[in-house]
């Protein structure tokens, strides 16, 4: 179910489109089971479904709910710009509840929730207290998602989503946009509409978020509504294709959640065990899915987990594998976000393992290493 909604552009994307029909034939068959559920028309490839996309040629700045309320124009001839010496510094020498790690271009960010903060810098070796603060504005912020002109990052608590952008090295704040749903908790930029997707973590709300080519100004474009999820606790959700899946909490029927990316009409619902209702993220690698789990239904982080499954549709019989010992254990898995050819994992109730990087291949997961 959706509202205030506007059709997917498709006018970048027509060739590849076209290039999709005509290959289907040669790759229908060899597609896996993780990336395809079942063989009806909802789990054709993503690129070649129905969806009766339409091309738009409305400008962000000529179609939107809202504007961002600017902060700061960097653009303006009384802006002073922060001195290299002038940027903060992080004092803290370790990590407190770590959610997020990603990297744009040549910097890299860790979203430190309990500490509130955004830090970053060029490299994950050198110790935490030579980084970097891009803020502490926000009250236990989860993510940060870029497309290379803008930082969007979630103020979770605040009910904010904080826009950066950044000159001559330095990153300045220079939008906000206020009133976004109950507890904002995940954010995904995805390239293929071009969109920032902005996901309201307790009511089923996800805001999506543009701007025009060449200008920063931020606009709120459409809020689309999972109703099924308007009282549960969902943690993140997976963009894969033209499908967005998410892992449905606590309260609730435990379960993931298939939809269509340009209606978020649900096509599918895969129950999942209690052990693992109070599931985090999905992640599809190797050929595989790859769940991090909190807790189990009652809210225990005794059952806090990573799962690897061949399908979703195995969840329910709890054919699926443990995999959490190849991480030590004993701690909260959270998000895992690819950089590069590696994989990042942020943890909890672990000193000294808050971050991993690991590889996934189809033989599993290997080279697993702490880095913070």
């Amino acid at each position: 179910m959706s509202h205030n909604f506007r059709k997917r552009p498709i006018k970048k994307h027509l060739s590849f489109y076209l290039l999709s029909l005509f290959l289907l034939p040669f790759t229908a068959g060899c597609l896996t089971a993780c990336g395809m559920p079942d063989a009806d028309q909802s789990n054709l490839p993503a690129m070649t479904q129905d969806t009766g996309l339409q091309a738009s040629t409305l400008l962000p700045s000529e179609n939107h709910l809202r504007a961002f309320t600017t902060v700061q124009n960097l653009a303006d001839e009384n802006f002073t710009p922060t001195a290299a010496q002038d940027i903060p510094r992080n004092s803290l020498a370790d990590l407190s509840v770590p959610t997020y790690v990603t990297k744009v271009e040549d910097t890299y960010f860790i979203v430190d929730c309990y500490h509130d903060q955004v830090i970053y810098h060029d490299n994950l070796n050198d110790p935490l207290t030579d980084w970097q603060i891009l803020t502490n504005e926000i009250d236990k912020g989860h993510t940060l998602a870029s497309d290379g002109t803008v930082y969007l990052v979630d103020d979770t608590e605040g009910n904010r989503v904080l826009v950066f952008e950044k000159k001559e090295g330095a990153f300045y704040h220079t939008q906000t946009l206020d009133e976004v749903g109950n507890r904002p908790h995940y954010i995904v930029y995805d390239a293929l509409t071009d969109t920032f997707y902005v996901w309201s973590s307790m009511n089923g709300e996800m805001y999506l978020c543009r701007h025009d080519p060449g200008n920063p100004q931020m606009y709120l474009t459409e809020i689309r509504t999972i109703g099924t999820l308007k009282e549960t606790y969902v943690r993140s959700f997976t963009i894969d294709g033209n499908d967005i899946y998410f892992v449905s909490g606590i309260p609730g029927t435990p379960a993931i959640i298939q939809a269509d990316l340009s209606t978020f009409e649900v096509r599918k619902t895969y129950p999942v065990p209690d052990a693992i209702a109070g599931m985090v993220q999905l992640t599809f690698a190797g050929g595989d899915c790859y769940i991090t789990v909190s807790t189990d239904i009652s809210g225990s982080q005794d059952y806090a987990t990573i799962i690897r499954a061949k399908n979703l549709k195995d969840l329910a019989d709890g054919n699926y594998e443990d995999i959490y010992n190849n991480f030590i254990g004993g701690g909260t898995p959270y998000y895992i976000t690819q950089i590069d050819n590696s994989y990042y994992l942020t943890e909890h109730r672990i000193p000294g393992h808050a971050v991993w990087k690991f590889n996934i291949t189809e033989d599993g997961v290997g080279n697993v290493d702490a880095v913070y």
